[in-house]
């Protein structure tokens, strides 16, 4: 039957679409993923004065957020009063570049940012920040640990199914597309777990450390991107999945037909 041919060739065509469609999106979203790793504005705090502030307190505010014994409070009020925007990986303050105590406030301001140590990343957090005497918040402690675990396995997952996708292409096959798919749709809950770990963890802390009259929080570009990598990863999954299920369907349907 000529027709056959054609409706092979139309059915190729529309699985290679789907396959496109889905790579561009898991690109994406890997992309998005990673430029919400590595930057610092997940959450932001806006001050309305933050240079009359520092000037008042003079040095110590600097000197007290990059301690090394600077705790969970310390930071958080230097987060407040210098416009302070915090990542998974570092927290960062505005200040004047020249902020002695005998200076006038100055306009002119600088960022300044330190790294989560990697045993910061796994501290405790307490039941009331700053006092260690007041015993371990569990909730809060593991919500740190798993946004910071989270998003490492959303993107380990989505390499490991791009390599799975490479073996598929040198194979010439789409059935590994399903493991593909289904990584894909684990790296999506991992992201939209960590999305969620973030919020409840953030909204946590601001009860046990309510913000100031003065300052305005909300969520940053950084948090937007992993939550738009979330939806993106899922749908590249289900077009995994759909093509290579939906092919794995028409090629038996085809066989029978040509067999009868």
């Amino acid at each position: 039957c000529p027709c056959v041919p054609t409706e092979g060739a139309m059915m190729d065509n529309r699985f290679a679409t789907a396959l496109v469609i889905a790579c561009v999106l898991s690109l994406i979203s890997t992309i998005y993923m990673a430029a919400s790793i590595g930057t610092d504005f997940w959450y932001e705090y806006h001050t309305l004065s933050p240079a009359e502030n520092v000037s008042e307190a003079g040095r110590s505010i600097w000197e007290e957020f990059v301690s090394k014994d600077a705790d969970e409070k310390t930071y958080t009020d230097a987060l407040f009063r210098c416009n302070g925007t915090v990542g998974l990986w570092r927290r960062c303050i505005t200040v004047p570049k020249n902020s002695h105590w005998y200076s006038p406030p100055e306009t002119d301001m600088t960022t300044n940012c330190i790294s989560f140590s990697l045993s910061d990343q796994f501290v405790e957090k307490y039941i009331e920040p700053g006092n260690h005497n007041s015993g371990t918040d569990l909730n809060r402690t593991y919500l740190w640990r798993l946004q910071f675990l989270l998003p490492f396995v959303s993107i380990g997952l989505m390499c490991f199914g791009a390599l799975i996708g490479l073996c598929a292409c040198a194979c010439r096959s789409l059935y590994p597309a399903i493991a593909t798919g289904v990584l894909h749709f684990l790296a999506g809950l991992c992201t939209l777990g960590l999305v969620g770990c973030y919020v409840a963890g953030i909204e946590l802390l601001h009860r046990k450390l309510p913000l100031p009259e003065d300052v305005r929080g909300e969520f940053g570009w950084s948090f937007c991107l992993a939550c738009v990598s979330a939806p993106l990863q899922f749908m590249a999954a289900a077009l995994f999945i759909w093509a290579a299920r939906t092919n794995r369907k028409e090629f038996t349907l085809l066989k029978a037909y040509r067999v009868a």
